[in-house]
């Protein structure tokens, strides 16, 4: 496996199935981006609340959002730099609320599945240092997003 996924449900609602599948497209995202052996990632389902918290907290914004990406790769104000390739690389965290999940897959008329996918993988490429500050980045982002979840099978 490409891989090490740490899923953590704080909602204790997520099925394990859901998770199997969201592992397999993890992993089939990391073959489609080169990602190294042994690289490890953690996802973790939070609440609506528990999302707006960290939302306020990290980003400044006072209410609830669907995926946060927390990269282990950028250097933070006052942080050391780890030398050495010995340790497993380390792409960093995913918070992604069910809630949210929940209510998009409604409003956009596809299954919850299919949100929990589009999340999954749009955090992921947030890890690997994708972005959508300006339109050109953007139409990057979500075309690779979209090819993802199209081979994996997962379309609206």
């Amino acid at each position: 496996m490409k891989l090490i996924i740490d899923f953590l449900d704080e909602t204790e609602e997520v099925e394990q199935s859901l998770l199997n599948d969201l592992e397999g497209l993890l992993q089939l995202a990391a073959d489609l981006e080169g990602v190294p052996d042994q690289t490890e990632l953690s996802v973790t389902f939070v609440k609506n609340e528990r999302i707006q918290e960290i939302n306020k907290e990290y980003r400044g914004k006072d209410q609830p959002t669907d995926v946060i990406s927390f990269a282990m790769e950028e250097m933070g104000e006052g942080e050391m730099e780890i030398i050495g390739d010995h340790l497993p690389k380390h792409l960093g965290d995913l918070i992604i609320s069910t809630e949210q999940a929940v209510l998009q897959a409604e409003e956009y008329g596809h299954s919850y599945m299919r949100e929990l996918g589009f999340l999954t993988v749009h955090g992921f490429l947030h890890l690997l240092g994708y972005d959508h500050m300006n339109e050109e980045d953007e139409k990057e982002m979500f075309t690779r997003q979209e090819e993802i979840l199209k081979v994996y099978g997962l379309v609206r």
